[in-house]
């Protein structure tokens, strides 16, 4: 029996699992490891860490497995790894998507009318969230990088390059188009690194990966990293992975996504729709040459809330517990729990605005905060919702089709439902993400149908229906977009400081 084997590489976990040829998963094993704060709104990873977390969560599921076909990748994105050509080494920490560090450097950018010509390339807007100002930021910032680049020593990357990198013992330099969408440097459009964006970021060609389509040849992992050769064959960043597992190929579908953030995306076809609501355009995917666009809203923040209260404030021992806590909130009290940890994302991009909690009073306990932050989720993805509904010309009853972590709640999906008015799809295979790397690797090696039959096979595990009596769902939102104006900091100047 031919099995695909994905590699799923988080933001907090690295993830191995095994599918088998009818896409079931057969094992899997999972490592967290640590993140890093070095200042506020800085986030950072080793390199390493995440390189050894996936070695070993790959050796793990490989053992006692045979007639392994294909290898898929789908990881966390915009996050920026800049490492050695000559030794293989990173030359500074990865600098994580949720990092702000370069929040002055794009209101500089803004502040000379730039982002028009960025968005209109890149369908994003200028933003500490995707990578090339963190690419910049190391250049300038680590001791001879800007000359070893410049000379061809370096080599940039996403975290699927630097993982396709070193499985391959360094003889493959490559991205996909939907991890090379979120840099700011590629133009999806027209399908190429854009030399005018290379320049405004200043960023040396020589730096950059290969670009090829989500199913494609990305080489052969060495025998000597896992214990085999492997054909890599599909690769996609995780939300693009996941709109894939969800088989949102028809225009209009939405899938979203809760994980660390959330992320919500809605397949647009063929066609490039740029938002008037402060949403992304991106690539959904791209087959046979052929580039699916969707619309995605991005919240920064979603699970980690839930990891925040556990860690931080010590609420509970285990995440499971959140959902009992919350459905004992007194429901008279109205806490609302803004997530700006590392700013706001869609449809707000404040990057400069901080976390906040309005409604205390000395009743307010854990299961108000819990309540609060599970609510924050559904008010965000409102937020996300209503703006694509003002972009997309469609129109129609709007079935969101669910994944990630969050999802195993009932009490979060059924909150999520109330407050869109909405159904709410949560599939049978919950880790959409893993599903879509395997489902490309499989389509790329002939073991897995065209799209359509790969869509009639998606099975619903549960739908949430909104509940109807819930008659405070506006006002609730209402509070939350109080809170959320009072969160907001003020414009920055170019330096990043408030006017």
């Amino acid at each position: 029996m031919s099995r695909i084997l994905a590699i799923d590489q988080g933001t907090t976990s690295s993830r191995a699992i095994m599918f088998d040829k009818d896409l079931h998963p057969r094992a899997t094993h999972q490592l967290e490891y640590t993140q890093h704060f070095p200042q506020s709104g800085w986030v950072e990873h080793d390199p390493e860490d995440i390189w050894q977390t996936t070695l070993d969560t790959c050796r793990k599921v490989l053992h006692g497995a045979s007639d392994v076909a294909a290898l898929g990748i789908t990881n966390q994105r915009e996050t920026v790894v800049v490492w050695d050509r000559r030794t293989g080494r990173p030359i500074y920490n990865a600098i994580v998507w949720q990092d702000r560090r370069t929040a002055g450097f794009c209101a500089r950018l803004k502040a000379e009318g730039c982002e028009p010509t960025v968005t209109a390339k890149t369908g994003l807007l200028l933003d500490p969230y995707f990578s090339a100002s963190k690419l910049g930021w190391i250049l300038d910032n680590v001791d001879g990088a800007r000359a070893d680049a410049n000379a061809g020593f370096l080599a940039f990357g996403t975290i699927d390059s630097f993982l396709i990198w070193r499985l391959t013992a360094g003889r493959v330099h490559a991205t996909d188009a939907t991890n090379a969408a979120r840099t700011s440097l590629y133009n999806i459009v027209d399908g190429h690194w854009d030399d005018e964006l290379l320049e405004l970021f200043d960023v040396p060609r020589a730096l950059l990966p290969d670009v090829h389509d989500c199913a494609a040849d990305f080489g052969v992992t060495d025998s000597g990293v896992i214990g085999r050769e492997i054909p890599i064959r599909g690769v996609a960043g995780d939300q693009q992975a996941a709109t894939i597992g969800q088989a949102c190929f028809q225009p209009g579908m939405i899938k979203s996504t809760y994980g660390t953030g959330c992320f919500a995306l809605m397949n647009t076809g063929d066609r490039f729709a740029q938002s008037e609501n402060r949403l992304l355009t991106t690539i959904a995917y791209r087959l046979n040459g052929r580039v699916t666009y969707a619309l995605e809203g991005s919240i920064f923040v979603a699970g980690a809330v839930v990891q925040w209260l556990r860690d931080g404030l010590k609420l509970f021992d285990d995440a499971v517990q959140v959902s009992a806590l919350a459905a004992a909130a007194d429901p008279h009290q109205q806490v609302f729990l803004v997530p700006a940890f590392t700013g706001l994302g869609a449809p707000y991009w404040d990057a400069n605005c901080r976390g906040a909690i309005y409604g205390l009073t000395r009743a307010t306990g854990a299961a108000e905060l819990a309540k609060a932050a599970l609510e924050s989720v559904a008010f965000q993805t409102r937020d996300l919702l209503e703006a694509m509904q003002g972009d997309w010309s469609a129109r129609g009853q709007t079935v969101l089709r669910v994944d990630g972590g969050m999802t195993a709640s009932d009490w979060t999906m059924q909150n999520l439902a109330n407050q869109l008015v909405a159904p709410v799809d949560r599939p049978r295979i919950t880790e959409t993400t893993a599903l879509g790397a395997a489902y490309l690797a499989g389509l790329q090696s002939g073991l897995c149908p065209g799209p359509t039959e790969f869509a009639r096979n998606w099975a619903l595990e549960r739908r949430f229906e909104p509940d109807f009596s819930y008659s405070t769902r506006d006002d609730d939102y209402a509070g939350w977009q109080d809170a959320v104006r009072r969160t907001l900091s003020p414009q920055p100047d170019y330096k990043g400081k408030a006017k």
